[in-house]
């Protein structure tokens, strides 16, 4: 004869059993066996025992010993997130510009940066007579091209104060309209507490003087 065991029995006596398995348990109860049936009303009288304590109030007393015993553990709070190196892979301004586009209207710059296992494509295009531009980028894993970075908060800032945010498609693709400000910053929040943050106005700047400063040498290099 095959017998159950207790914990069966505790869900036969709290109802949590389907119809089938039930009924089965039940037929085996009636047919005599009576090491399944101490076991039954083990569980029968367990189940009217707690649902008693569950109608008595718990006296303070008791509730400050147990915290005594049991301290309430507070959940840590989380750390701030560490800001990965970043290392630029290319910079449009770097890269030599045919003559013709050296002056005139403002082209976008395109930049690609490696942070950890992400990489981060941006293309930074400015309005023609406005100091207002628009940051496009997409942000995805080099190491696992197919895993989505969707979801993930993107801001910039200019020192403390927040510009504009957004948050990454399922293609880790975003965009931002924004005023040109000193010490304008695009950060990403990865979903491990780290950070992806971009100086943009200092790079644009920096990559800028530099090109500036190649055309003088340049220039004074070329005899007359």
């Amino acid at each position: 004869m095959n017998h159950y065991a207790i914990d069966q029995w505790v869900d036969f006596t709290r109802g949590l059993l389907g119809i089938e398995i039930h009924t089965e348990m039940d037929a085996h109860l009636r047919s005599g066996c009576q090491q399944c049936r101490q076991l039954a009303d083990f569980t029968a009288q367990l189940s009217v025992a707690f649902a008693g304590l569950a109608t008595d109030a718990v006296p303070e007393s008791a509730v400050r010993l147990a915290r005594a015993i049991f301290p309430v553990r507070v959940p840590d709070q989380p750390k701030r997130g560490g800001r990965l190196p970043v290392e630029v892979v290319f910079d449009s301004y770097l890269a030599h510009a045919p003559g013709g586009l050296r002056a005139g209207r403002p082209q976008p710059w395109q930049g690609l940066y490696r942070a950890g296992d992400c990489s981060v494509d941006l293309r930074i295009e400015p309005e023609l007579m406005s100091s207002r531009a628009a940051v496009v980028g997409q942000i995805a894993s080099h190491i696992l091209p197919e895993f989505e970075l969707a979801d993930l908060p993107v801001g910039l800032r200019s020192g403390d104060v927040l510009i504009a945010e957004t948050r990454s498609n399922r293609f880790g693709e975003f965009q931002l309209e924004y005023d040109q400000q000193s010490r304008l910053k695009l950060r990403i929040d990865l979903r491990d507490s780290k950070s992806i943050q971009l100086p943009l106005k200092k790079v644009i700047f920096d990559q800028i003087a530099a090109r500036n400063r190649t055309s003088l040498r340049t220039k004074k290099a070329t005899p007359r």
